[in-house]
């Protein structure tokens, strides 16, 4: 069993009034500079209640209890191939998926998977016992965050109240063309076949009801971007939604791209808000569009 290195308190404080995170930190002046704090988050030198902490809006409460903790080398570890640990504490992990690696283990491939790196991460890091426990998935081709659980209470937790701690998920995506209305709500029925390609019918085939709100944040001449929201989840939904109204995910030859130019599909998991299974705590994740989707709107020229 390895336990993480023994840190060194540089600084403690009593919360008595609740607070911001960052703005304590920047009243109290526990460095010279806006930027040297950040590093400070940024470094894992910051713990709250003593667990480490990098979100800068955490809400502080009366009675917490903040640490500055000396700069840790055991910390600076080597990155984990195909994800960036956005959040950790001792029930969640979120993390940010890059695009082409798996979520989970298929018939085909069982290693390279976010699930299998993350699942030796918590075993090298704390006890070989420990593991992760799926909470959902993101397609191969997709990026974006991700959240797991790590321990069997919790992924119970979020499988009975998904929509009661998933305050809000939101979907970034280039499409092909203009949706008209540029903004509204797309109400299908899915229904998938043998060769698992999702069809969405606008009528009531027999086929599960999938329901996502979609707003318009920008257009060029060829392509849009897409905030999606959805209302249910199911397999593939935006995707086979976007392929019944003509406006095909940018890449996604699946579901009726016609060029694939960034070499994935043009849809990325960008907002998360959670409410903490435990500490019922608001979470807010985000993490910027990729920038091969975001050089799409500004071409002047699609192939």
């Amino acid at each position: 069993m390895r336990k993480p290195a023994q840190d060194i308190v540089l600084q403690q404080f009593k919360i008595k009034e609740p607070a911001q995170l960052l703005s304590f930190l920047l009243e109290k002046q526990v460095r010279k500079s806006r930027n040297a704090v950040k590093s400070l988050l940024a470094h894992k030198q910051i713990k709250v209640n003593d667990k480490l902490i990098t979100q800068f809006d955490l809400q502080l409460n009366p009675g917490d209890r903040v640490a500055v903790m000396k700069y840790n080398q055991a910390r600076k570890r080597n990155p984990l191939k195909g994800l960036t640990i956005v959040f950790e504490d001792e029930y969640i992990i979120v993390i940010e998926k890059e695009s082409g690696v798996l979520s989970i283990g298929t018939d085909k491939e069982r290693t390279k998977t976010i699930f299998n790196v993350l699942n030796s991460y918590v075993k090298a890091r704390y006890n070989k016992e420990d593991r992760i426990y799926v909470l959902h998935r993101l397609d191969r081709e997709v990026s974006g965050l991700m959240i797991f659980a790590k321990d069997e209470e919790t992924q119970l937790q979020f499988q009975k109240n998904w929509d009661k701690l998933v305050l809000d998920y939101q979907y970034r995506a280039i499409i092909q063309g203009q949706l008209d209305p540029p903004q509204g709500t797309i109400k299908s029925w899915l229904t998938e076949n043998k060769n698992h390609v999702v069809f969405s019918s606008s009528f009531d085939n027999g086929g599960l009801e999938a329901i996502t709100n979609y707003e318009t944040v920008e257009t060029s001449k060829h392509y849009s971007e897409v905030i999606f929201r959805l209302v249910t989840r199911r397999k593939n939904q935006v995707r086979a939604q976007m392929n019944q109204q003509k406006h095909p995910i940018v890449g996604d030859k699946k579901y009726g791209s016609t060029g694939n130019p960034i070499k994935r599909i043009a849809l990325h998991g960008q907002e998360m808000i959670l409410a903490h299974p435990v500490s019922g705590q608001k979470l807010e994740f985000k993490c910027p569009m990729p920038k091969a989707m975001q050089q799409l709107l500004k071409e002047k020229k699609h192939s």
